[in-house]
């Protein structure tokens, strides 16, 4: 079996759970790992990588995996695909993937690339139970519960305002999908909590739900990276009412986003050029091996 080189752009926590899960993978080898820092300071889990600072000092990488946060996702993507490398990554902010997608698919098709966005667990995985409820009950109403636990792309925005030393943003489900975010921050000299608070409402991560922000002496002490998901709907098929479906997870949040991206990496190679969700990529495409055997298996 051929293995794809893949190179990993950002080692936080996701990235420390891509090495993991390609370091599993059979149809993988790891190019190395681009970090702002290069090799300075180190993990000792990459010792045996190489890890730059420019993915142009890596040799022949065929995708890249994002482990950056979401807003700067765009900015990467365009570079890499320009080169030639597909791109994957967990853009997390529903309203923009139309406009990501739209943006990216031309750079993508420019230069003979694949890009898959919004590859996490949701928007991701869960987009395509999305996708099969309403296809086999066409009416009704889904509804989306997340938590409670952490959420990595609040708490990375949270991180980005000024005057935030440390953050930690908790998703609170209160039901039929909305949401409670409590926001627990330490804050750096010389800011005041009101403003910082007033600002962190105001991003759009948060704007559009209840937001509590608390000040803590340590989110360290707070931390748990545990979520989960409860998605139901109830709803009509064919004319046949009271249809009703439920799916339930309970996960360890940079981890699952992490095989997930490394699923999506594996469905690159397999894609026309362009940009991709992960509900227009066949599922059969995330799996390795031969496509029959799996058939075999799964049908």
């Amino acid at each position: 079996m051929k293995k794809v080189r893949a190179a990993i752009v950002g080692y936080g926590n996701i990235g420390h759970y891509v090495l993991e899960a390609l370091q599993a993978a059979p149809d993988f080898e790891i190019a190395g790992v681009v970090r702002r820092a290069g090799a300075e300071n180190m993990p000792e889990e990459l010792a045996k990588y190489a890890v730059v600072k420019d993915i142009k000092e890596l040799e022949g990488v065929e995708v890249a995996i994002l482990c950056t946060p979401t807003r700067s996702v765009e900015k990467y993507a365009k570079e890499y695909l320009a080169m030639g490398i597909n791109t994957v990554d967990s853009f997390d902010i529903h309203t923009g993937i139309v406009d990501l997608r739209r943006s990216l698919d031309a750079t993508a098709k420019a230069h003979g690339a694949v890009s898959i966005i919004s590859a996490g667990w949701d928007p991701g995985s869960d987009s395509i139970v999305r996708t099969m409820l309403e296809a086999i009950a066409p009416k009704g109403i889904t509804y989306t519960n997340f938590g409670p636990g952490m959420s990595m792309g609040h708490t990375v925005a949270v991180k980005a305002v000024n005057g935030v030393k440390a953050a930690l943003s908790m998703t609170i489900p209160t039901g039929t999908g909305i949401h409670r975010r409590m926001v627990y921050i330490e804050l750096k000299d010389g800011y005041k909590f009101e403003e910082v608070a007033a600002a962190i409402k105001a991003d759009p991560y948060f704007v559009n739900d209840e937001t509590h922000v608390k000040l803590v002496p340590s989110v360290d002490a707070l931390l748990d990276m545990g979520h989960g998901v409860n998605l139901t709907r109830k709803g009509v098929s064919g004319k046949t009412q009271n249809q009703l479906f439920e799916f339930n997870m309970r996960i360890n949040n940079p981890a699952l986003t992490a095989q997930v991206l490394v699923c999506v990496a594996r469905a690159s190679m397999k894609q026309q050029p362009g940009c991709y969700t992960m509900v227009e990529v066949p599922v059969i495409d995330l799996l390795p091996g031969d496509r029959e055997e799996w058939i075999g298996h799964l049908v």
